[in-house]
């Protein structure tokens, strides 16, 4: 199945169980597909989202510095795998013409992509799969936090607190 480009539309704390997700959108508002990450990894995209410089590189700036020291950029990232209610991703990195997939936690390859300004994918499969798992449709298909999801505004971003 093709993959979808999406974007991280924000980063909130789930009001139902108090943990972070971060929201991905596709590029006609249409789909939402929310991934529940840890605290750690929510600071971390939350501090490339709001541009908090910090007096030392953290480990997704210090990828960043080595990808660029080693003349590599990321192509794009893919969140491409559901199994079991975990979300798997891949990072392309291209070097020297040569392509490698680099298995990730898509929260590291979300705040990668956000530092690195690269297209954040996801496979087709892993959206409709989201939709059935029943993990996940505990926390995100009650009827409350999908509708809430769903209508989410550019005003209701920014509103993680780190």
């Amino acid at each position: 199945m093709p993959d979808v480009e999406m974007r991280i539309c924000g980063l909130m704390m789930d009001p139902i169980t108090n943990m972070p997700i971060v929201i991905l959108k596709d590029r006609s508002n249409k789909t939402v597909l929310p991934i529940w990450i840890g605290v750690y990894e929510a600071n971390a995209i939350a501090l490339e989202i709001e541009k908090v410089a910090t007096p030392r590189p953290m480990t997704h700036d210090l990828l960043r510095n080595l990808l660029h020291g080693c003349d590599a950029w990321i192509q794009r990232v893919v969140v491409n795998e559901l199994k079991d209610d975990t979300f798997f991703a891949v990072i392309w990195v291209e070097r020297e013409g040569q392509l490698m997939s680099i298995d990730s936690r898509p929260s590291d390859a979300l705040a990668l992509a956000l530092r690195l300004d690269c297209p954040i994918y996801v496979n087709e499969q892993v959206i409709a799969s989201s939709k059935l798992s029943p993990t996940l449709n505990d926390k995100a298909n009650s009827e409350e936090l999908r509708k809430w999801l769903e209508n989410l505004g550019e005003e209701d971003l920014g509103r993680y607190k780190m």
